[in-house]
């Protein structure tokens, strides 16, 4: 084995155990190891020199990315509809209209989930604010647990594959592909997976009907009555990505006009008071920081695996081993499924795209379809055993639910994942390109 590839290999190695035994965060763990290795690589003159001459350039192409400025921007606007209150209104409209079904609030909370997600694009802020709507209408309701927890924690995993996403953002920004497309061939996927979750409950509920009760009816006026809340989200929504799709602006400017409408919306209707608007500045200021840690993280962990070699080693094996492209995918899988448990699903798409986006442009792949099957494997890691960080958040916030618990809720989504992944790999076609074609 080659000096570099042992120094690369050494770095990852280093770099996880940072993260999962130093409890360092991810971009900070990725910073030193990438630093550590490119100085291993390439000894530089100086100290300075090797910030000056080859971490800065990367870091400073990454930053000046003008595309960078929808993060915060999206990441605003999701923290403003959530301090002004939509999320509660999404799940008492759902709760209108579903409430009466046995397992009605489970399905509601998916519905708000799903619903929250359009603006929000953050498991775990998804999961908090979901906990703190639907767990005391569940838990007076009797619900079971395994189903009132579980169907919090999977409908969080709906902010990363729902648009506009941060993950698919970032995703785009690092391999070239439209943001635009991405958010478009994300659609169809997340409708079915919606679809799916709902299927999963209703079925549960018939073979364990202990798993819930019967709701109360709620009367025709007071279903039509809570649609205007439901409606002013579906309207922002359709403003951002009927904008976007249409080529008329760019998602930077999609994301500004979005946000822009939402605050002025809030505050004509007095539903954002100045603390509100406080927190959500505040929490936007700790989430973008985050992501662009992660991404200078990233960067520089990139630039060290590119010195080493790694991609075009992976690359050259892959190729010579005659594996078929679908295994290569069920493979690369189960690493991002893996990858998923332990970190960030946004920290390990960053670890893992310097090392398969070649392999995925050697066999012709399309970058497009293939964010969505990342996203999709990825964010399931996020409510699967050991570290799945949404699960953990869902069972820290239920007092009477363990963690292990939580996990058992999840298990019964599981095929839900799996329909729309086989999906994806068998009719790429009508799941993604079509509309992703449409997109300009």
């Amino acid at each position: 084995m080659e000096i570099n590839t042992s120094i690369g290999l050494t770095g990852i190695v280093g770099m996880l155990c940072l993260i999962l035994f130093c409890g360092m965060s991810p971009g900070l763990a990725m910073l030193l190891a990438g630093t550590c290795g490119c100085l291993a690589l390439v000894p530089p003159d100086s100290f300075s020199q090797l910030f000056t001459g080859i971490i800065g350039p990367e870091i400073w192409s990454t930053f000046s990315n003008y595309g960078l400025t929808v993060i915060p921007l999206f990441v605003l606007l999701g923290e403003v509809i959530y301090h002004a209150g939509y999320s509660d209104r999404l799940f008492k409209a759902s709760e209108a209209w579903l409430g009466n079904c046995r397992g009605g609030l489970a399905m509601t909370t998916l519905l708000a989930s799903a619903g929250f997600s359009t603006i929000c694009g953050s498991n775990t802020a998804t999961a908090a604010t979901m906990c703190s709507v639907a767990l005391e209408p569940m838990g007076n309701a009797k619900y079971h647990p395994q189903l009132k927890c579980g169907s919090i924690a999977v409908g969080s995993t709906l902010g990363v594959m729902i648009p506009p996403s941060i993950v698919l953002v970032v995703y785009g920004l690092y391999t070239g592909a439209s943001i635009g497309k991405l958010f478009a061939g994300s659609v169809v996927p997340s409708i079915i997976l919606v679809g799916a979750f709902l299927l999963t409950v209703v079925i549960l509920c018939r073979l364990r009907p202990d798993f819930a009760q019967k709701g109360k009816t709620a009367s025709w006026g007071k279903r039509f009555s809570v649609l205007p809340s439901v409606l002013e989200i579906a309207v922002l929504f359709a403003l951002i990505m009927g904008a976007m799709f249409s080529g008329i602006v760019t998602p930077t400017e999609a994301a500004g006009f979005g946000t822009f409408i939402g605050i002025i919306g809030c505050l004509l209707r007095k539903r954002l008071s100045y603390p509100g608007f406080r927190a959500a500045m505040i929490a936007t200021l700790h989430i973008t920081g985050m992501v662009f840690m992660i991404l200078a993280g990233a960067t520089v962990f990139g630039k060290f695996l590119s010195l080493a070699r790694l991609p075009q080693l992976l690359a050259s094996s892959v190729a010579g081993s005659n594996l078929s492209p679908a295994v290569i995918i069920l493979l690369m899988a189960g690493c991002y499924l893996a990858g998923g448990c332990l970190m960030d699903a946004l920290a390990f798409l960053l670890i893992s795209l310097p090392l398969f986006i070649p392999l995925i442009n050697q066999m012709g792949l399309d970058l497009v379809w293939f964010g969505q099957v990342v996203c999709l494997v990825t964010t399931l890691g996020a409510i699967t055993p050991p570290v799945g960080v949404s699960s953990f958040v869902v069972a820290s916030m239920s007092k009477d639910t363990s963690i292990g618990q939580v996990f058992q809720g999840t298990l019964y989504f599981m095929p839900a994942y799996a329909l729309v992944f086989f999906l994806l790999l068998w009719l790429p076609n009508p799941m993604v390109h079509w509309l992703a074609n449409l997109a300009k």
